[in-house]
C-alpha cells in the first residue's frame, strides 16, 4: 500500500502542474448597442486565467491577501505534502516515517482548502450567459431614436480545472493509501502508535 500511495502521489504531480498552469476558466464580456435593426458589438473583456495567472493578476491589483491565500493553499501546501511523502517513503527509520506521515495527515486536513479556494474562485466568476439590458432614448434634430445597450457575459471552465480536480482526487487517494501502508509497516515492526 505504501508503494501504491507513493506512486499515486508522484502521479498526482503530473496532474498538478498542468492544473495550475493551464487556464482554469475563461471570461468573455461583450457590449452590444442596437439602434433599430442595426447593432454594434464590442468585446469588453476576453481573458483566460490559470491559477498562477490569477495569483499574479491579484498580486498586481494589490489584492495581496487573496493572492497569497490562493498561492498558499493551491500551490505551497500541495508541493509541501508531496515533498514530505517523498521524504517519508525513503526514510529507513519507521518511527521518523510515522512522524512525517502524522504531519502529512495533519496538513491533509487542509488539503480540501485548495479545492474550496478554486470552487469559490469559479463561483464568483460563474456569470454564465448573464445579460444586462437598458433602453435609452436619443433625440437628434427632433427625431427620437431608441438605443438598446446590453452586455453579455460568458464564463467557462477550462482544462486547468479538470487537471487540478484530478490532481486533488489522485493526491487524496495516494496520501490515504500511503498513510495506511505506513501505519501497517510500523505495526508489523512493533512500533506502537503512541510512540510518535
Amino acid at each position: 500500500m505504501r508503494h501504491l500511495g507513493f506512486a499515486l502521489n508522484i502521479s498526482a504531480l503530473g496532474l498538478f502542474f498542468p492544473g495550475i498552469l493551464l487556464p482554469m476558466f475563461s471570461l468573455n464580456m461583450e457590449l452590444i448597442a442596437a439602434v433599430g435593426k442595426a447593432a454594434i458589438d464590442s468585446p469588453l473583456v476576453s481573458k483566460e486565467l490559470s491559477i498562477m495567472a490569477a495569483v499574479q493578476e491579484l498580486w498586481q491589483d494589490d489584492r495581496l491577501l487573496v493572492s497569497a491565500l490562493i498561492f498558499f493553499f493551491s500551490v505551497v501546501i500541495p508541493l509541501l505534502k508531496a515533498l514530505i511523502v517523498s521524504v517519508a517513503y525513503f526514510q529507513p527509520n519507521v518511527q521518523r516515517e510515522r512522524r512525517l506521515v502524522g504531519f502529512v495527515s495533519n496538513i491533509g486536513k487542509w488539503s480540501m482548502a485548495d479545492v474550496f479556494v478554486v470552487a469559490v474562485f469559479l463561483a464568483v466568476l460563474s456569470t454564465n450567459h448573464a445579460e444586462t439590458s437598458a433602453t435609452h432614448e436619443l433625440i437628434v434634430f427632433g427625431f427620437r431614436m431608441a438605443i438598446e445597450v446590453s452586455t453579455q457575459t460568458l464564463s467557462m471552465v477550462g482544462q486547468g480545472f479538470y487537471f487540478f480536480l484530478a490532481y486533488c482526487l489522485v493526491s487524496l487517494a495516494g496520501t490515504h493509501l500511503y498513510c495506511l501502508g505506513a501505519h501497517r509497516r510500523a505495526h508489523e515492526q512493533g512500533t506502537s502508535p503512541d510512540s510518535i
